[in-house]
């Protein structure tokens, strides 16, 4: 069996499909899956996919991507969230420099509020880092020096030196199906690298759908192309990665329960 550890079911692509999307994830091995928020508008809809099915687990979080829509994010805010038995991690939030829909000193502050909820509460950190290398590892470190915290990188695209980083802070690195793109030679290699205990696999749905479902809207049961490319990719048997990356899972998000 294998774990999404990251989806947003809360979509018009899933959720009007919910029914058939939970059969799909079955028939290929899916057993749990995470289902983010990225907006604290949305939080009670995706709470509301999280109740209805023993197998999927929510977070309370502001994709920086809302910064301006939904700034000054408080720790308290998120935490109230957690109290919730289904909602087992802080985030999605970080830092977002390629599109920059959002003023980064409004990204730094909410995500910065994220860490200290996650400190505060021992839930795990989802991070979303992109073309912001050097500041949000600079951020990652100053807040690990003030009390350290659990975090995965999700849908890691970043350098190298970033992973390795990342990986000496002691977290996690989560791949997605753009390790399946002919494009992602860079990713290959350092997906290589990521230490078997401290990988996670996800769908990031609806998008990044992996080769061979490009181009079409993504879904939790297309993680497995992701974890048997990874598994060819690092010359690993299925079962192994299949095995580890649930595992690992179930280690970082500890407050969700196996079914």
């Amino acid at each position: 069996m294998i774990v999404d550890s990251h989806c947003h079911l809360n979509y018009p692509s899933m959720k009007d499909d919910m029914d058939g999307v939970m059969a799909r994830a079955r028939t290929a091995g899916v057993e749990t899956m995470l289902a983010i928020t990225a907006r604290l508008c949305d939080f009670d809809e995706i709470l509301a996919i999280a109740e209805s099915h023993d197998n999927v687990f929510a977070t309370i979080g502001s994709h920086p991507h809302e910064a301006e829509k939904e700034p000054g994010v408080t720790p308290e805010q998120l935490i109230e969230k957690t109290r919730h038995d289904k909602v087992v991690g802080i985030g999605e939030s970080g830092l977002d420099f390629y599109y920059d829909h959002a003023p980064r000193d409004l990204q730094e502050a909410n995500f910065r509020a994220h860490i200290s909820a996650a400190r505060e509460t021992g839930l795990p950190l989802v991070v979303h880092a992109r073309e912001a290398d050097d500041l949000c590892r600079k951020i990652l470190e100053e807040e690990t020096g003030q009390g350290a915290f659990p975090a995965v990188i999700h849908c890691f695209t970043a350098s190298r030196a970033f992973a390795e980083a990342s990986l000496d802070l002691g977290f996690y690195i989560s791949i997605s199906g753009i390790v399946t793109f002919n494009s992602a030679r860079d990713l290959q290699e350092t997906a290589k690298i990521i230490p078997l205990d401290r990988l996670l696999i996800e769908t990031d749905a609806p998008y990044l759908s992996p080769v061979p479902r490009r181009g079409k809207p993504n879904e939790p049961s297309y993680v497995r192309y992701t974890a048997e490319f990874l598994a060819k990719l690092r010359d690993e048997p299925y079962e192994q990665m299949a095995g580890a990356t649930t595992d690992n899972f179930y280690r970082l998000f500890a407050k969700a329960k196996r079914p």
